[in-house]
């Protein structure tokens, strides 16, 4: 099987998911099509407490266990299924439980760090990053965090400048210049989609 890597790359909350599952749902007719998000590649912490799993810099790329997406990633296109982790933002740690991913045509990718981690750079056939206004990730993160992940508005403020911001400027915002392609207002931009799903489909009808 063929098999076709994407990386989408942006900030916190740029839209990143919804050009994943736009892109996903315009695709999947003509092929087999999975999403991985970096996020879920977070280190397993279960040996730290709690209370010191919150003071961990989440927005930096030793954060993530990179190695595993890594293996992951090179077990799919080898055509071998993968037990994907899931990452419980609650209790700052994997879960228990796993999710089966099948080999696929195309595997989208998408994360903020994933072009800052120049051996995940690597993987990428197609790189795209989605470039949002910063006022409009911090509302959108604001609402995600508070709403499904059970922060505190405080504790959304504080991660936010003390990390996510100056590791936005240091790593991701730099990180663009890998792009083959820039999404601006990510999954509202319905005409970069469609002009992103025409290369996608190309590539599964040859």
């Amino acid at each position: 099987m063929n098999c076709t890597i994407i990386g989408i790359s942006g900030g916190t909350a740029s839209g990143k998911t919804t050009v994943a599952l736009n892109i996903k749902r315009e695709s999947e007719t003509y092929g087999s099509v999975a999403v991985i998000r970096l996020d879920d590649y977070y280190k397993k912490q279960d040996e730290i407490p709690l209370e010191e799993r919150k003071k961990v810099n989440y927005d930096h790329p030793s954060a993530y266990d990179s190695n595993l997406l890594i293996k992951h990633l090179k077990d799919l296109k080898a055509g071998k299924e993968i037990q994907k982790p899931i990452y419980d933002f609650v209790n700052h740690t994997r879960a228990k439980e796993s999710v089966i991913i099948k080999p696929s045509n195309i595997i989208i990718v998408e994360g903020i760090m994933i072009f800052a981690i120049s051996k995940l750079l690597k993987m990428f056939d197609i790189k795209l990053f989605v470039d949002t206004p910063d006022d409009i990730r911090f509302i959108r993160r604001l609402l995600r965090d508070t709403n499904q992940r059970g922060r505190s508005v405080d504790s959304v403020i504080n991660q936010y400048l003390t990390t996510v911001r100056p590791m936005h400027e240091q790593f991701v915002e730099p990180s663009k210049v890998f792009a083959d392609v820039i999404i601006p207002e990510g999954g509202e931009n319905l005409i970069a989609i469609d002009i992103i799903v025409s290369k996608i489909l190309n590539i599964l009808k040859k």
